[in-house]
């Protein structure tokens, strides 16, 4: 896949480029208009008169703002591209099947560190990964997808964004949008303005009635019509990424996964849900495994981000003996797709042979699986808003909001009265048993090395919630195989045993 990683890079510095000529056509002609009138120069003792001064300041100020959005949207775009997808990031005590997946693909694609886990509260079905590379990546899952999806296509949607991930997808996508979406706001400001301001209308008028008047309203013309099809040209750079790079990321799923059965029941259930995601917008629509705008287009429409499900799902179960490269490109010609899979990939072997569903999925359409992923996806958006999790003496599980502030809680069923759990210093002989002196009150400041560890005790089957010394909520899942869980108020490491 080296070629498609070169491509990748590639494509990335012409992108940048090709958006600075945008940029400074644009900054030009809005440049002029603002300020049309000829400044004088001094040089060699005499004074010129430089009639493109304004376009050249416009320059200069769109350079500036080129060069900010580019570090931005090389450092802190995939944060930003969350923040804007609603995206919450999750630990693995909140849905520990999702992190184990992530962890199987993290370890089968040969990357070096896991990516970071978030969850868009959302009941629409999609997915998306972003980031700068392999050690600064992040993938994101709705909660509509992840209660729908059993264990196998859930590896293949994870696998299908590592695939983005290894291949460099990822950065390219992620400054396309970024800077797409600067030249859309700086346009949107420039015409807004000028249908807005009254300044703007006398000055035009005042203008036009003198020397050079003609000249400004041809600029202001000129501004105008750029200032509108900006955003345009920068929406045709955007979607003229290849969408082969969805397909490469397919092929790269079924060779993690071995399954591609996985990933094509999966992109069948997304093409067949109806919902359409709260927070979308054209500029990170091409990041999702599936186009998110659920109103049908032609499939030779120059709007569309992504190959037509139904190819990609004809590809992925045409494939047959083994998960290579080699296999998936002569399923996609069987289907008068070819895809064109890189040489290097094709030359990586025959692949393993394709494996058969796991037990899990096999009963994932009986109704008590159904909802048993229905409720661990929302269980885990509850974790991450500190909801506390109680179950009571009697078998009633309470869920109690996150501005739930008493110790204790009392039972609706059987009136029992239930402590909310309270993390200890741990004792200094046994870790098994948490001190018996008082915790002192919560604070907000950070943990510091030389503060003792704290413990907690852990009900096994079941949601355990305690508070950290600092009052913050933290909840363990009951299949969560972890000893340890970290604050994310205070950043302490908080030691969790089953309890006796």
């Amino acid at each position: 896949m080296w070629e498609a990683i070169r491509g990748n890079k590639r494509k990335s510095t012409y992108l940048a480029a090709t958006m600075f000529l945008l940029l400074g056509a644009l900054g030009f002609f809005i440049g002029m208009s603002l300020f049309p009138a000829p400044v004088d120069v001094a040089a060699g003792g005499q004074v010129y008169p430089v009639p493109i001064a304004g376009g050249l300041f416009g320059v200069v100020i769109a350079g500036g703002i080129w060069t900010v959005m580019t570090a931005v949207a090389y450092y802190n775009g995939g944060s930003i591209l969350m923040a804007v997808s609603g995206a919450r990031e999750i630990q693995k005590q909140d849905h520990p099947q999702l992190f184990n997946v992530v962890e199987e693909m993290t370890i089968a694609s040969g990357m070096g560190k896991m990516p970071a886990v978030y969850i868009i509260d959302d009941p629409a079905l999609n997915a998306f990964a972003t980031g700068r590379d392999k050690e600064h990546a992040a993938v994101a899952i709705t909660s509509g997808l992840l209660s729908r999806l059993n264990r196998d296509q859930l590896q293949g949607v994870i696998a299908h964004e590592m695939g983005h991930i290894v291949n460099r997808d990822i950065l390219f996508m992620q400054m396309l949008g970024i800077m797409a979406g600067a030249i859309v706001m700086i346009s949107d400001i420039y015409v807004r303005g000028m249908f807005y301001s009254s300044g703007g209308r006398r000055r035009s008028r005042s203008s036009s009635n003198g020397k050079g008047g003609q000249a400004q309203a041809l600029m202001m013309v000129l501004a105008l019509v750029l200032a509108i099809l900006s955003p345009i040209l920068a929406q045709f750079i955007y979607l003229a990424a290849s969408r082969r790079r969805e397909y490469l990321a397919d092929a790269q799923s079924a060779v993690l996964t071995r399954y591609p059965e996985g990933l094509a029941s999966a992109l069948e259930v997304i093409e067949q849900d109806s919902q359409q995601l709260a927070r979308i917008n054209r500029t990170t629509a091409p990041m999702f495994i599936c186009n998110p705008y659920k109103q049908k287009m032609s499939a030779f429409s120059l709007m569309q981000t992504h190959p037509p499900t139904e190819e990609r799902i004809r590809i992925l179960r045409g494939m047959a003996g083994n998960a290579s490269f080699a296999e998936y490109q002569r399923a996609s010609e069987r289907v008068g797709a070819a895809v064109g899979v890189p040489a290097s990939a094709l030359a990586a072997g025959a692949g393993a042979a394709i494996r058969g569903a796991h037990a899990e999925a096999q009963q994932a359409g009986k109704t008590a699986q159904k909802k048993a992923q229905w409720r661990k996806a929302t269980d885990a958006l509850r974790s991450i808003n500190s909801f506390v999790f109680i179950t009571c003496a009697c078998g009633l599980r309470l869920k109690l909001p996150p501005d739930f502030k008493r110790d204790t809680v009392t039972c609706p069923r059987c009136h029992r009265e239930s402590a909310i759990p309270v993390a200890a210093v741990a004792a200094a002989n046994a870790l098994g048993d948490a001190a018996q002196t008082p915790p002192p009150p919560p604070t907000r400041g950070l943990a510091t090395d030389a503060e003792p560890p704290l413990v907690v005790k852990r009900n096994p089957g079941a949601w355990t919630t305690f508070r950290c010394r600092c009052g913050e909520t933290i909840n363990v899942a009951p299949d969560a195989d972890t000893d340890a869980v970290q604050c994310r108020q205070c950043k302490r490491t908080i030691r969790i045993h089953d309890a006796a």
